[in-house]
């Protein structure tokens, strides 16, 4: 069920922010950036920045691979609004969406490296055990994944299975395919700010 309370309670300037959304893009803003608006000095200022800094900073895995691992990471959590939204912002950063459904149909099977089925193999077993042991992150390592890619790994794993309970907890609004393509297009505009 979702918590009505995404549609009120912002000030003047948020309302006024919304409204340019809806005007520029033809869609309502969705309940994720809804959410980080709503009492920023809570949640949302902190999220913003530490998503930001985890799918945007400097990295080694290139963006489009971070949004794989978000799509991945909210699959495994079964959260329907983060599966649609990164999965969108996952295949146009990848220019294949074909790529993208491999990954989220059979990571096994599916055309990528080595290393990034390695570390999709680690988050999803920490997504759904809560935690990787040495064995585990000894095979990600054998892959070829650096210490640093590790980290960054687990900082977009860490960002997404905050924020995919918390879509799931306010039951955020399923967008339609556009809804979740004009997303898609601003996250890669604008990253998560």
């Amino acid at each position: 069920m979702r918590l009505g309370i995404l549609d009120h309670g912002y000030c003047s300037r948020t309302k006024l922010l919304f409204a340019f959304i809806r005007m520029f893009s033809g869609h309502s803003p969705p309940d994720a950036a809804k959410l980080t608006f709503y009492r920023p000095a809570f949640y949302g200022a902190a999220a913003k920045r530490f998503t930001q800094a985890a799918m945007r900073g400097p990295a080694t895995w290139s963006v489009a691979d971070r949004e794989l691992m978000a799509a991945f990471v909210s699959q495994v959590n079964g959260s329907a609004f983060c599966i649609g939204a990164h999965t969108a912002t996952a295949a146009r950063a990848y220019r294949d969406p074909a790529k993208v459904r491999a990954v989220l149909t059979d990571l096994e099977t599916a055309p990528i490296g080595d290393e990034l089925r390695a570390t999709l193999r680690m988050l999803g077993t920490l997504t759904s055990e809560g935690s990787i042991g040495a064995e585990g992150m000894r095979a990600v390592l054998a892959a070829g994944v650096s210490r640093d890619q590790v980290a960054d790994a687990l900082a977009v794993c860490t960002a997404f299975d905050t924020t995919d309970r918390l879509a799931d907890a306010f039951g955020f609004e399923l967008l339609d395919p556009a809804g979740f393509e004009a997303g898609a297009a601003y996250l890669l505009k604008r990253g998560y700010r």
